[in-house]
């Protein structure tokens, strides 16, 4: 990792109403893991500076880089990447950041991974890059989100279901053919996930989420060495 360079807005997708994908063009951009994330840094007018971090949502592609942000009202940084940043203009970014929150295929192992809201955009990193490996171990996504409407990734998430196993949890409103009721998820949740025996779990979401989802896959017999969390909030 070097330090702080330019980062030119190349394009901006909406994925919910107020989370938006990112794309950067960054020279000589050093490459990075899945699960790994960057320093946003924004340098106003009169000097001032501001800094928050965003993960990496896709797989390393030359000089282009892929963050997720969820605008936060009242935020300081988030509403101006996700809707008043121009295309073409630049912002600096350091990194790529961390080294716990990582899987590549050399790793191995079943995968499953549980997102809430907006943190599985790391996690989207992590499955493309499965996606694209010849392995052939068990992938399961399990996603909470409190409607239908919060789905980041929507159609990417419903083309994989089948080389991965994506179950969607709704926590305040359920789709009106959903066969589960809204509610927060529940060891029933984890049922005919991968097995504990050889499984790497990856959990990112609020803190409270991360917290709770824990308890559950140690309650379901999987160690903690297996399992890496990233939280937020």
């Amino acid at each position: 990792m070097q330090g702080w360079r330019r980062a030119r807005l190349r394009e901006r997708t909406d994925q919910t109403a107020t989370g938006r994908t990112l794309r950067f063009e960054v020279p000589r951009w050093p490459g990075h893991l899945p699960g790994q994330h960057v320093d946003v840094r924004l340098t106003a007018d009169d000097g001032y500076q501001a800094v928050r971090s965003y993960s990496l949502a896709a797989p390393a592609d030359e000089d282009t880089i892929e963050l997720g942000v969820q605008a936060v009202p009242g935020g300081e940084v988030s509403p101006y990447l996700a809707d008043v940043l121009p295309v073409d203009a630049e912002v600096e970014v350091k990194g790529p950041l961390g080294g716990w929150f990582v899987w590549t295929p050399r790793d191995g192992g079943p995968l499953l991974l549980i997102a809430g809201g907006c943190g599985v955009v790391p996690l989207m990193a992590i499955l493309r890059t499965r996606l694209a490996s010849p392995s052939d171990e068990p992938c399961s996504v399990v996603y909470s989100v409190r409607d239908p409407d919060e789905v980041w990734y929507e159609a990417e998430l419903d083309a994989v279901d089948g080389s991965a196993h994506v179950r969607r949890i709704y926590t305040r409103r359920a789709p009106e053919d959903s066969e589960r009721a809204a509610g927060r998820m529940t060891e029933r949740d984890l049922l005919g996930l991968p097995p504990p025996t050889g499984a790497r779990c990856y959990v990112c979401g609020p803190t409270g989420f991360v917290e709770h989802v824990s308890t559950l896959l140690l309650a379901t017999g999987y160690a903690a060495g297996q399992i890496r969390t990233e939280r937020f909030g």
